[in-house]
């Protein structure tokens, strides 16, 4: 009677068990479908407002054109309503390509990355952004330094598309300083991971704009687009990395890339054998291994050695 009672509450557990477990599997399975069904929503909305967006910037162009070149006939008088055409003209001329602008922001936001990626130097690329740069940062009164990583750090990345990530921050930290400061860029790594910081010494973000710092044309700057950190942020989550922020007000900033590093493969070693002869004819069998680009020999002793006579027809 004991006997019976454990086993049917055994089953009755069991049943109890399983159910939990398919409840919380279906749970799990209707949220992925949700979540798939978000996707290809969104996917298709980027495919219909990028053609829009491409449908507008056909036309833009030529009115932009069109402009330039009324522009270029108008005759020059040096009168009140002549002087009145020509800035009226240059104004649409202006605000035309200021929209083109922004359409071309929003189609490289909005459009599919295609990533070419290849084994990177992260040293090399912030020393070439650190020269392109320099130039601009001397004109906002910006010192600029470089802290490289010693030994240097490696990824598989799209290096055009890592740059334009950097530089955004880059022009991020140096518009966070009208007075002039200090830009560092920095490289470090963990074991597992690859990390470039973006450092100013400028005003600082406000609590309430880091949790919107990164949303798309959200811009707390006059006349900004608000797409360069949104853009920053997609092409490191393209790369299966993230993007985070340091702040403090009226101290500076500090934008943290962190990549996947490049992990060397783990060691093998691959048996080489051959035959080495010997004195008086005698062939012995020497193995060695190839081990990281280092080929390593091991003694051909405990029972590795093989005796062969120079008649043998197999020699």
């Amino acid at each position: 009677m004991g006997m019976f009672f454990w086993l049917v509450l055994g089953f009755i557990v069991g049943l109890g068990v399983a159910a939990l477990i398919g409840i919380v599997a279906n749970r799990r399975i209707i949220r992925l479908e949700r979540q798939a069904k978000q996707a290809e929503r969104l996917a298709e909305l980027g495919t219909l407002t990028g053609g829009l967006a491409h449908e507008i910037k056909n036309p833009l162009s030529t009115l932009q054109l069109n402009l330039q070149l009324a522009l270029e006939d108008l005759p020059r008088q040096d009168n009140a309503t002549s002087n009145r055409l020509v800035n009226r003209l240059s104004l649409c001329e202006r605000e035309t390509s200021r929209l083109r602008d922004i359409l071309d922001d929003f189609m490289r936001y909005a459009g599919k990355l295609e990533l070419e990626c290849a084994e990177l130097s992260l040293n090399r690329i912030c020393e070439e952004l650190v020269d392109f740069f320099y130039p601009q940062a001397q004109l906002q009164k910006v010192q600029l330094r470089l802290k490289k990583a010693d030994p240097d750090v490696r990824i598989v990345a799209d290096e055009r598309q890592i740059k334009q990530a950097v530089l955004n921050l880059m022009l991020n930290a140096v518009q966070a300083m009208p007075q002039g400061g200090e830009l560092i860029l920095g490289v470090s790594a963990s074991p597992r991971e690859a990390r470039i910081d973006v450092i100013d010494t400028g005003l600082g973000i406000s609590p309430d704009a880091q949790n919107k710092i990164f949303d798309a044309y959200y811009s707390t700057k006059k006349g900004g687009a608000g797409l360069g950190l949104a853009m920053t942020r997609r092409i490191i989550e393209e790369h299966q990395g993230k993007v985070a922020l340091t702040s403090q007000q009226g101290k500076g900033t500090d934008f943290s890339i962190h990549l996947p590093a490049m992990v060397d493969p783990p060691t093998r070693e691959v048996p080489i054998r051959e035959l080495v002869r010997g004195d008086e004819g005698v062939y012995r069998v020497r193995i060695s291994s190839f081990r990281s680009g280092v080929c390593t020999n091991r003694s051909s002793n405990h029972g590795m050695l093989i005796e062969m006579h120079r008649s043998d027809p197999r020699l």
